[in-house]
């Protein structure tokens, strides 16, 4: 993977971190097999019954020295007979991360190493693919059983010194209706990336929260993560939600989905405008069509 480096037109700036912040999320470690995942259900039976999402939902985040990690575990109310498919397809990928306010762009190719989707990381406003980060991530299906499916996105570099990006989504069937899925991700990141993380949360970022309750008030009010937990913990949010969108509209006409998905995904992060709400609706759509429309005409060798 290769990313290219930064123009004059993209200083280091409280905008550009953001960027980065956006592209931390976009990593992963690997899951195992359907047993394992199946033991993870099990353990984790009270957190999701009990989860504050108020769905069958868990979501956990770990920092150490160099790394963040993410994980989040969720029942879905699909079926794994369509979310398989739907979801060990390449190119359905782009149409999950375009959803999201930074993707500016997605185009899977083919390589003489594999397969590769191309993706442009921006600000959360319209702007040219030239002042976007552009990042190529190896994309492979590790495992497709009929009871277990498990992708793999990585990139060993990205934006500002940061380093193995890793994405996994894996899913195996809990009933006839839902599946029990699983989303990890993890980067390595060094000074520069450090520095350019602690910009942003000292700035623009210096409100925002993610889900995780660390503590209470003396009123009994959470008191939730921030730092780059919360910078993690909203991204995983805002991509299981995309992979949710994309999935409630996979049934629909081929024409009819994109925009089912767009409103379907905004409408989703506004159930948690504490930690998610960054634009207005109809200015996500406006830009999201654009940028939409610009990945239909663009070419493969955008990227």
């Amino acid at each position: 993977m290769k990313g290219n480096p930064p123009t004059a037109g993209r200083r280091f700036t409280a905008g550009m971190v953001l960027l980065l912040a956006a592209f931390l999320c976009l990593s992963g470690a690997y899951g195992q097999d359907a047993a394992t995942l199946r033991a993870r259900h099990m353990a984790l039976g009270e957190q999701l019954a009990s989860s504050p999402f108020q769905r069958p939902l868990v979501l956990h985040s770990t920092q150490t020295d160099g790394t963040l990690k993410g994980d989040v575990y969720a029942l879905m109310a699909h079926p794994f007979r369509v979310v398989g498919p739907a979801l060990e397809a390449m190119e359905h990928w782009c149409d999950i991360l375009i959803l999201h306010l930074n993707v500016k762009y997605c185009r899977g190719r083919s390589s003489p190493a594999g397969s590769v989707l191309g993706v442009a990381v921006g600000r959360r406003f319209d702007q040219p693919l030239s002042d976007a980060y552009r990042v190529d991530f190896a994309y492979r299906v590790v495992a497709r059983r009929p009871d277990y499916l498990q992708v793999l996105l990585d990139a060993e570099s990205g934006p500002l010194g940061t380093r193995d990006y890793r994405i996994v989504f894996e899913a195996i069937p809990f009933d006839a209706t839902s599946s029990f899925v699983h989303m990890s991700y993890s980067y390595g990141y060094g000074l520069t990336a450090r520095v350019a993380m602690q910009t942003y949360l000292a700035t623009i970022g210096r409100d925002k929260v993610g889900f995780s309750v660390v503590a209470r008030n003396d009123d009994g009010t959470a008191v939730y993560v921030d730092n780059v937990r919360g910078v993690v913990e909203r991204n995983t949010m805002r991509y299981f939600l995309a992979i949710e969108a994309y999935l409630g509209a996979y049934s629909m006409p081929l024409a009819a989905q994109p925009e089912k998905r767009l409103r379907d995904w905004f409408a989703a992060t506004e159930r948690y405008p504490r930690q998610l709400h960054e634009l207005e609706r109809e200015q996500y759509l406006a830009m999201k069509r654009r940028e939409l429309a610009r990945q239909r005409a663009a070419p493969v060798t955008a990227h």
